[in-house]
């Protein structure tokens, strides 16, 4: 092939094949398809002239000149159209310019019948005047046909042009086509004008008429993937070597897909030998190509042969193969019920590999998670049972993409069950894995698997906890679950990794007092002075709220005496005694009648020079007290009577 001596390829005579009668008129529209029949009347205003030429004098050829330019400027087609086919009529030209700006204009409204009458053109002027024709007009209307998707006139006017030696440089049409080609599945037709293209390159000496490697690589792709042909395939690669085209991963690996295919051992051997002659030390392309080929041939003892020698010849290191031919693998061995050798070669390839390769880069990894990625969990779950049944050593690479799995579709207790598994079998999962599946167990409030998900990462000892900590603590707390927030608190609050703060408690104590459930929302708050966590206002702003709810202001009371030695004078250390603590505090006593503790708080008001709005205290006072009188305190409490007094003076009620 690429290293042997090549000769020139045998000359060929231009193609001679039967072009469409006179391409300058009427197209035919089976080499046209149009989306729909044209009116005679179209019809008509789409052919070039025919024989005999009409004589046209030469002021009448200046006024269609002048018309055309006008009509192009003003985008009026059909006067352009009409214009240009009575000057070809009489063999006149217009201008260069001129010419292809019409051949522009009819390219770009992007009908078929306007398209139709530029590939007219073009063909007309290639044949008659070629030297009017600009690359880049013919470029356009290629492109014009590709986005139409009208492969036949495209082949065709490649085919015209070649005929009629216009020299055309590849890299006007080459691309073009080899997209055409490959979205109308007309690989045929490529590899054909591809050919007669580089005859004319040879036998011309035109550089510009070279294919580039991409084109030579898609007409090698076309015949190892579609054509199968082995005879094609090493004449492109031939055509290749002639032109001087230097191959590159994708050409090897392409014939490598081919001499799999067709069981060629020591073309394939020899293959390998080349590509160290051309220095190229990533085979990774070849070697999933050659992958593909086996498994598309159906000897799968090839494909299990081949990973392996791969692992050999890397010293156990990452195959590197890509999710594409891991699935081709996987859907080649199950379509003949190989679920079995699945599991060996597994097996076998977790001997060879390295024990510095990354889990998801494993064997066991790719396979599994193509199953998983083909919507064929059950057979991930059968590869495991059977590599079990076989005594072998599971890896972590086969249990993750199977965890990842029940993530997605939120099978959390079978996730914490696999994991479970995993620990008993001495491997560990990372923290990112970890962390994914208590978060779908929140999400789908399992939270019993959460907890038992956390309660394993602890025990493996993992350091980062805190991610998962938070999920577990926001998701109960989103579910109004306080009780669960406390006893996951009190079994981590001891753990070192874990910060527990002030806010986690206020946390649970907000969400006790929300539900009303305040003998609940005490001991949370006991436990926290208990285990040395200074509550903030933010705690006793949950406690209040929670009391006056439920009118326990002798509580709020309990709460008052606590604060009050607590108060932070200085802003850094202590309880904020701000306003919300003020209001808070003033509104719930004056509920409760605890006229003294009122006092209190306003002189610590005063004393912090915090702002009291005591409209909402004389509002209280006249819903709860309207009927209270000093009179019949006097007698049985002469503190409370001068505390009330003191308060109906502060709030202006005496008046």
């Amino acid at each position: 092939m690429w290293r042997k001596a090549l000769t020139l390829l045998p000359h060929r005579p231009f193609s001679s094949t039967p072009e469409i009668p006179t391409l300058y008129s009427f197209l035919q529209p089976s080499v046209f398809a149009l989306k729909r029949d044209l009116p005679p009347s179209q019809k008509s205003q789409c052919d070039l002239p025919t024989p005999p030429p009409k004589t046209l004098a030469p002021d009448h050829i200046t006024t269609l000149v002048t018309t055309l330019h006008k009509s192009l400027i003003t985008h009026n087609t059909d006067e352009a159209w009409k214009s240009f086919k009575t000057l070809t009529g009489s063999s006149a030209f217009p201008s260069k310019s001129l010419t292809n700006s019409l051949i522009t204009h009819l390219s770009s409204l992007g009908d078929i019948h306007n398209l139709k009458r530029a590939f007219a053109t073009v063909v007309y002027v290639v044949e008659k005047n070629p030297g009017f024709l600009d690359f880049e007009t013919v470029g356009t209307l290629l492109n014009a046909m590709k986005c139409a998707n009208t492969a036949a006139p495209a082949f065709a006017l490649i085919k015209s042009v070649f005929k009629n030696r216009f020299f055309l440089p590849f890299s006007v049409w080459g691309n073009v086509l080899i997209e055409i080609s490959r979205k109308n599945g007309n690989f045929v037709a490529f590899l054909r004008v591809f050919e007669e293209n580089c005859r004319i390159a040879l036998d011309e000496k035109l550089e510009s008429m070279k294919p580039d490697l991409a084109a030579c690589n898609a007409a090698l792709e076309g015949c190892c993937r579609e054509l199968e042909s082995v005879s094609d395939a090493e004449k492109v690669v031939e055509t290749m070597a002639v032109l001087g085209v230097r191959p590159d991963e994708w050409s090897f690996g392409f014939l490598a897909y081919l001499y799999a295919l067709k069981g060629l051992e020591e073309k394939i051997t020899e293959l390998e030998g080349l590509m160290g002659g051309f220095g190229f030390s990533n085979k990774r392309v070849f070697q999933s190509n050659l992958i593909h080929g086996y498994v598309k041939s159906g000897k799968l003892e090839s494909v299990s042969a081949t990973i392996l020698r791969i692992l050999r010849e890397g010293d156990g290191e990452c195959l590197n193969l890509g999710e594409e031919t891991y699935c081709e693998v996987v859907k080649g061995y199950l379509m003949n019920a190989s679920v079995k050798e699945l599991a060996t070669l597994i097996i076998e390839a977790q001997k060879l590999e390295s024990s510095t390769v990354m889990v998801d880069r494993s064997v066991g990894y790719g396979i599994v998670n193509a199953c998983v990625h083909i919507g064929l969990s059950d057979k991930a779950h059968s590869i495991l049972d059977e590599m079990n049944a076989q005594g072998g050593s599971l890896g972590l690479g086969v249990y993750v993409p199977i965890l990842k799995a029940y993530c997605k579709e939120h099978r959390t207790a079978e996730a914490t069950q696999l994991v479970m598994d995993i620990s008993n079998s001495g491997l560990q999962l990372d923290t990112g894995t970890y962390d994914a599946l208590i978060e779908s167990s929140m999400s789908s409030q399992d939270f019993q698997s959460a907890f038992s998900l956390y309660r394993d990462m602890r025990e493996a000892r993992i350091s980062d906890l805190k991610g998962s900590y938070l999920t577990i603590m926001t998701g109960l707390m989103e579910n109004h679950r306080p009780e669960l927030m406390a006893a996951f608190l009190d079994e981590v609050v001891e753990d070192p990794r874990i910060e527990v703060g002030t806010h986690d408690w206020n946390s649970i104590i907000h969400a006790f007092c929300k539900a009303g459930r305040l003998e609940d929302a005490r001991r949370t708050f006991r436990r926290m002075i208990f285990l040395q966590h200074k509550p903030n206002e933010q705690t006793y702003l949950s406690l209040i709220s929670g009391y006056v709810s439920v009118e326990k202001y002798f509580c709020v009371l309990m709460l008052w005496h606590e604060v009050k030695r607590n108060v932070s004078v200085d802003g850094e250390k202590g309880i904020k005694f701000d306003h919300n603590m003020v209001d808070a505090f003033l509104y719930a006593l004056v509920k409760g009648g605890f006229f003294d503790a009122v006092m209190q708080v306003v002189e610590k008001s005063q004393e912090m020079k915090v702002f009291v709005d005591k409209w909402r205290y004389k509002q209280a006072f006249m819903e709860t007290h309207k009927k209270l009188k000093v009179s019949k305190l006097r007698k049985r409490n002469f503190r409370k009577m001068e505390a009330l007094v003191a308060f109906k003076n502060w709030a202006g009620l005496n008046a």
